[in-house]
């Protein structure tokens, strides 16, 4: 399994020690979560070099407040520490493969570039 379980005690270190990280912000019950999930889980094992990670909303609901989830499945993704994406809804393979590219590619040093990581809400 290329997924990992993101808990409050290894947050902070997992978004710290990976240049890129992807969150799968999900609950058992959620059926488009079980939809994206197998979609989320193919593009970790396409990916090795890319954290992904996992947070069950009710096992971790101190995370999920934090994260201001409102809706599930949330995708958020971070790059270097920052976050670039942060999306609600499942998404399709070509979607998601689309916003690791935009992902790896973004230049979170150089803000000024014309580069980002989907049209959702970013981090400032």
């Amino acid at each position: 399994m290329a997924t990992h379980v993101i808990t409050a005690e290894n947050l902070n270190s997992v978004v710290s020690s990976n240049d890129i990280v992807l969150i799968d912000f999900w609950a058992t019950w959620c059926p488009p979560c079980r939809a994206f999930g197998p979609v989320f889980e193919e593009a970790s094992e396409k990916h090795s070099d890319i954290y992904f990670g996992k947070v069950d909303v009710d096992e971790q609901q101190q995370i999920a407040q934090q994260a201001g989830i409102r809706a599930i499945p949330t995708l958020a993704i971070f790059k270097k520490q920052k976050l670039v994406y942060f999306g609600q809804g499942a998404l399709d393979s070509a979607q998601l493969e689309d916003l690791i590219s935009q992902a790896v590619t973004l230049d979170v040093d150089n803000p000024d570039k014309e580069s980002d990581a989907g049209d959702s809400e970013k981090a400032e």
